[in-house]
């Protein structure tokens, strides 16, 4: 990906969000495009105009903390586009966001056995662990029945991102099909400014790009977001619609890879349902092991 053109969309796309008024600038003359001027962003942000249409060009290497800093405040950027602003900038200066080269992320890393154990050990919940393409790398008992939409034969590793925009089955799994599909792109965006250089992720955008209008608009946008926790709500082909809490967990043994774990308020007609589907992955593992 490159790294100027990526510094330069993400400014202009943030200054095209703002109006003079958000932040407390009188608005003078007719305006061509939407959003700040960059003398106006210059002005919030303390440097000269020459300097920011420089850092707008996408020269961001070499800028310092305090100016990345004022230009984030000028910006109005919350803290997922404040994060994504210096992962852009240490990627310009050639510096892994870790501050250290992160470890390519692989199925066989996924498949470590004591991490299967771990993922196994929950049984209550949907545990699986995705690395930044969105390939789903290893799931629990319960995760693989509720992900069976997803992970389809098995011939290919499943991809979250590939089914939601290229699969029909993804717009009824997803109630909220288009929620979803601005998160989806939004984490991949992040995850493309820690790591610019995955070759896998790049590969996937590429893809999505050609096969999905859809994707490639959202991608156009700019939108960074982090997963974190909340609720989601999906549709199960065998016991219908669940309402899930879920929580993203880092794996610190191997860097860019996520533990996410989705469950249901206990007590809720989710979580009955979610025991029905437990029921089923203890039944498909009874078969498997005759």
């Amino acid at each position: 990906m490159d790294n100027k053109a990526e510094v330069r969309e993400f400014l202009v796309s943030r200054r095209a969000k703002l109006t003079p008024s958000e932040v407390g600038l009188p608005t003078v003359g007719q305006r061509r495009v939407p959003g700040l001027r960059r003398s106006e962003v210059a002005i919030l942000a303390g440097v000269s105009i020459e300097y920011y249409a420089k850092l707008e060009r996408g020269a961001i290497a070499g800028a310092s903390a305090a100016v990345l800093e004022a230009l984030a405040q000028a910006l109005r950027l919350d803290d997922t586009e404040r994060a994504h602003l210096l992962d852009l900038a240490r990627a310009a200066d050639g510096v892994p966001s870790s501050g250290r080269r992160r470890r390519r992320s692989t199925p066989r890393t996924a498949n470590r056995t004591s991490l299967q154990w771990a993922l196994d050990a929950i049984t209550d919940g949907i545990a699986f662990v995705r690395n930044p393409a969105q390939d789903l790398l290893a799931t629990n008992a319960l995760g693989r029945v509720f992900y069976s939409p997803v992970i389809g034969d098995g011939g290919r590793t499943p991809n979250l991102a590939r089914f939601q925009f290229l699969d029909p089955a993804a717009r009824d799994f997803y109630p909220d099909w288009e929620l979803f599909a601005r998160m989806c792109v939004g984490i991949m965006r992040a995850e493309a400014g820690r790591d610019p250089h995955d070759r896998g992720l790049q590969d996937l955008v590429g893809e999505l790009s050609t096969q999905s209008e859809t994707f490639r608009r959202l991608w156009g946008a700019h939108d960074v977001r982090t997963h974190g926790a909340g609720t989601k709500r999906f549709h199960h082909p065998e016991v219908g619609e669940l309402t899930l809490v879920y929580e993203e967990l880092a794996l610190t043994a191997d860097p860019g890879l996520v533990l996410l774990v989705y469950t249901a308020e206990p007590g809720s007609p989710s979580a009955e349902k979610l025991g029905l589907l437990a029921s089923l992955a203890a039944d498909d593992h009874r078969q498997l092991n005759r």
